[in-house]
């Protein structure tokens, strides 16, 4: 999964440059570059935190209240100005390329728009993020937020000073949700409680905020240093800290109380036409719930069939449910130590960078790491993720690992996962789409087309085979046990949200058809419990990227080059799956006449 980024971006990232070499852009398209630059750095301007996670500094020092009506207001003012400005272009007279961003900035302006009637501010806080654990993050020295300089201690030194407003901001929202019945449920606050427990310490020393002040760079000079930790020492105890503090009495004492007994989106007002508008957002596509229900059975029982044909191949003699329950239980499949888990990782990392080149012309200049999720948050957190490097290079791509619960990450699922989370998977794509100035911007650094950003990630697991991983047959478990949890969240996801399912109900679902450990299959339901939708992308992508490369491979016989279809898949950039298909078709109508 990719770590999405508490601040939303303002429509996408609006940019665009063209640097094609021997290229000249017609003066509409000219006029239309302009005003996409002049909309990027509007952009950046009012989501600072996304500047600085583009290795951009000239915002580190600022924070934008997006809990405000006033932010609200002016976001909804610029989204129809925004519209308004691009109909004002000619798109007949736009050169080919940006006509397609044109078409795609429509779809999302006006799909933002109609996600306005929508109080999605009303829900700020979760088990799996919010601005309180975003802002630690950041204020931990070990995310986005440079500590290498003094400037850099002063600029967020400034930047949390700036940001406190927020948190008492995200109390008065989640009253406000409250007092109109759009509230989280309580069991997924019952577990936003003790992470802020861990981050409503007392004593500044003891605060994860402390951590760029116990790790002073040599470069920081001690009358610095001296200057810099007495600052942090009275921002923590007089603002911050008490903040924190504020929003904890509320949300244990207050919030998680009065939090509903309901379970799925369909409950709070106009929930089912919210949870609609989330499956197209999420998907790119015009399914049904009903339908992607229908697919993910559908793809539960043909898994389900594929990992019974592992159980026959490895001579175990029991059914396939205690196939799952050997594989859960025997220490064999599992680390005792989190170290040990993670050198696992980076020792796969070297074997698959070396692997790559059989299926792929095109590489990231970026590099990616493997670091542990920090222990505040771990609890609650997904196995995995990834974070983007930064565009100057200044930062790698990092591949967290969490080692919360060793037996939620067991041995045999180790390479589809580095598969999926880094190379192939989301570090190739969004390092090699920040890397292309030729794209325009919002393609290159959005995150919003969650089928294919995560679609890509999942079929990156499919090519395992391929590139000579998977010989093991429980490695090969571990593919299907990961394709098995994607296929099901078209099952839960659906069933939570459109066809009344109850937590307990889709936690039993996915017990009774994987050997998933019982705590990682709560995190995974609650997950889709307080983010609708997004977890249909996964599969819905994978399925259309795979249809994709099995059509040009029969449209193009002996033409076909797996290397050329990776190519234009990945450089791409961010786009809805129609766009994909239509670029895919291209390349096969240009590949069949030997263009």
């Amino acid at each position: 999964m990719r770590r999405r980024h508490t601040l939303r971006l303002i429509v996408s990232s609006l940019a665009l440059t063209l640097s094609l070499p021997g290229w000249a852009a017609s003066a509409e398209s000219q006029r239309f570059h302009a005003w996409l630059d002049a909309e990027w750095e509007l952009t950046l301007q009012r989501n600072p935190v996304l500047a600085t996670s583009l290795g951009d500094a000239r915002y580190n020092d600022r924070w934008v209240d997006t809990t405000t009506a006033a932010y609200r207001a002016e976001a909804r003012r610029l989204l129809r100005a925004q519209l308004k400005a691009l109909k004002g272009f000619r798109k007949d007279q736009l050169d080919a390329k940006d006509r397609v961003s044109y078409s795609m900035l429509l779809v999302d302006l006006e799909q933002e728009l109609g996600g306005e009637r929508f109080p999605e501010w009303m829900q700020p806080l979760s088990q799996i993020g919010g601005v309180p654990s975003f802002l630690a993050q950041l204020g931990s020295g070990q995310s986005l937020q440079p500590f290498s300089t003094t400037k850099d201690y002063d600029d967020w030194l400034q930047r949390l000073a700036r940001a406190v407003p927020t948190l008492d901001g995200t109390v008065a929202n989640l009253r406000a949700g409250l007092k109109a019945g759009v509230t989280q449920p309580r069991p997924v606050m019952d577990k936003v409680v003790p992470q802020l427990q861990a981050l409503a310490v007392k004593d500044p020393e003891q605060s994860l905020f402390w951590g760029p002040i116990k790790n002073f760079p040599d470069a920081v000079p001690a009358a610095d240093r001296e200057r810099i930790t007495a600052a942090m020492r009275r921002l923590l105890s007089e603002q911050v800290l008490p903040a924190y503090g504020r929003l904890l009495a509320f949300v244990r004492d207050e919030y998680t109380p009065r939090a509903r007994r309901t379970t799925g989106w369909a409950a709070l007002p106009d929930g089912q036409a919210w949870y609609a508008y989330r499956v197209r957002q999420n998907t790119t596509l015009p399914l049904s719930a009903e339908q992607i229900h229908a697919v993910g059975l559908k793809e539960v029982a043909r898994i389900l069939g594929e990992m019974d044909g592992v159980r026959r191949q490895v001579g175990f003699n029991g059914d396939l449910k205690a196939f799952f329950q050997r594989l859960q239980d025997d220490p064999r499949y599992y680390y005792a130590k989190p170290e040990d888990l993670l050198n696992g990782y980076r020792d796969l990392q070297k074997k698959i960078n070396a692997l790559t080149p059989k299926l792929f012309d095109i590489q990231p200049k970026a590099d990616y790491e493997v670091r542990e999720v920090e222990a505040f948050r771990a609890q609650s957190a997904a196995g995995a993720s990834y974070e983007q490097a930064s565009v100057d290079g200044s930062r790698p791509g990092v591949f967290y690992v969490n080692t919360f619960n060793l037996k939620a990450q067991p041995i045999f699922g180790m390479e589809t996962l580095s598969l999926h989370e880094a190379s192939p998977g989301h570090h190739f794509q969004i390092s090699i789409a920040q890397e292309d100035q030729a794209l325009p911007k919002f393609r290159r650094f959005g995150s919003h087309y969650t089928a294919y950003v995560e679609g890509w990630a999942l079929y990156a697991e499919s090519l395992g085979k391929e590139l000579g991983l998977f010989t093991d047959p429980y490695q090969w478990y571990g593919r299907l046990a990961d394709e098995q949890l994607r296929a099901m969240r078209l099952v839960v996801d659906t069933g939570l949200h459109a066809k009344g399912w109850t937590r307990e109900q889709a936690i039993r679902y996915m017990l009774d058809n994987s050997s998933m450990a019982e705590s990682d299959v709560v995190s995974e339901v609650e997950r889709y419990i307080v983010w609708p939708g997004q977890a249909l992308g996964y599969k819905i992508g994978q399925l259309e990227i795979t249809k994709l490369r099995a059509e040009a491979e029969k449209a193009l016989g002996a033409k076909f080059d797996i290397k050329g279809f990776h190519r234009v898949v990945l450089t791409a950039g961010q786009v809805p799956l129609p766009v994909l298909r239509e670029l895919v078709q291209g390349w096969v109508a240009q590949r069949r006449t030997g263009g």
